[in-house]
């Protein structure tokens, strides 16, 4: 795993000349000392993992392994496929087509609702995922991009950048749009309230199963492991695979300044952004399966709430791009 080392944003001015009584090869041994010091003050210690605060990101993974005691059953398997479908059309259609992307209206109270499952997901805020992301469409592949496996290889751009102390704060200048609503700012703080009340719901639904209907052979142990861990981990590293597989491996359909690919195999596995290299090229459109063909799930449950008045004006792919597709 190889790590770039982007040149700072401030680093020490130095006179043009030596300070008296300093000859100029001692300033010129100062100006390195005080320069390679502070490279690795303002960037090293940002592009590290911190592990303390990765802690609970490596429990969730451990806590996968409760499967073993707590076992499994028809209803457990239900519920986390549920969980993971809902929760990543929330993370598809509405952290990245809508917030990110803005290919679409909705209201208030819709992107509320939108923004708090997509919380639960445990990718972090809605301001901080729209911000990150918009930077990674600015400079993708390049020495910027935190999350380039040309770059940084592949490990680090599936999670190790998702740890890092500089990636773990939200840059509200990239995001203004959104900054306004105190509610989404709200959740972005306390990215912990949605996953916590929701392995709390998934434990209270077990134990009410299991007085309720004990014939389904479920228990809070087993909704909390299932329900939540396991549908959790596979989500996150299932989304993930956009940012590593998705650069890597796949057609590329159109000549991008980045390694983004298509992908029908991710397409499927995250609703329709395997079709990478699509999005990259015109990423203003809410659909990013070009051809008929390319199935795009978030694209088909947009255009259902559509149909309902809960989203209005997606944007389509322009006859320009789609002749081009062709092409």
């Amino acid at each position: 795993m190889t790590q770039s080392r982007p040149i700072p944003r401030a680093l020490p001015v130095f006179p043009a000349v030596p300070a008296p009584g300093e000859s100029w090869s001692s300033r010129a041994l100062r100006r390195w000392f005080d320069t390679s010091v502070a490279v690795e003050v303002v960037v090293g210690r940002q592009d590290r993992i911190d592990w303390l605060r990765a802690v609970p990101f490596i429990a969730m993974h451990l806590a996968c392994l409760g499967v073993i005691w707590v076992g499994v059953t028809p209803v457990a398997l239900i519920l986390a496929a549920t969980l993971y479908a809902v929760r990543m059309f929330a993370i598809t259609g509405f952290y990245h087509r809508y917030f990110s992307h803005r290919t679409f209206q909705t209201s208030r109270p819709v992107q509320l609702v939108f923004a708090v499952i997509g919380a639960s997901c445990v990718q972090r805020g809605p301001l901080w995922w729209a911000a990150h992301h918009r930077h990674h469409h600015r400079v993708a592949d390049a020495p910027d991009d935190p999350h380039s496996p040309r770059v940084h290889g592949f490990l680090w751009s599936h999670m190790g950048w998702f740890l890092t102390t500089r990636n773990f704060r939200t840059d509200l200048a990239r995001v203004p749009d959104l900054a306004k609503f105190p509610e989404l700012r709200w959740l972005d703080r306390f990215d912990i309230a949605m996953p916590l009340a929701l392995a709390i719901t998934m434990y209270g639904l077990g134990v009410l199963l299991q007085h309720v209907a004990p014939q389904l052979g479920t228990n809070g142990a087993q909704m909390l492991v299932w329900g939540f861990f396991v549908s959790t981990v596979v989500l996150f590293h299932a989304t993930v695979t956009i940012n590593s597989l998705a650069h890597r491996w796949g057609s590329r359909r159109f000549n991008t300044h980045d390694d983004s690919r298509n992908n029908a195999w991710l397409a499927l596995l995250t609703f329709g952004e395997g079709w990478h290299n699509n999005h990259h090229f015109f990423p203003g459109s809410a659909r990013q399966g070009f051809h008929w063909w390319e199935v795009d799930l978030t694209w088909y449950g947009l255009k259902a709430m559509s149909m309902l008045g809960l989203v209005h004006g997606l944007r389509p792919i322009p006859a320009w791009v789609l002749a081009k597709a062709r092409g």
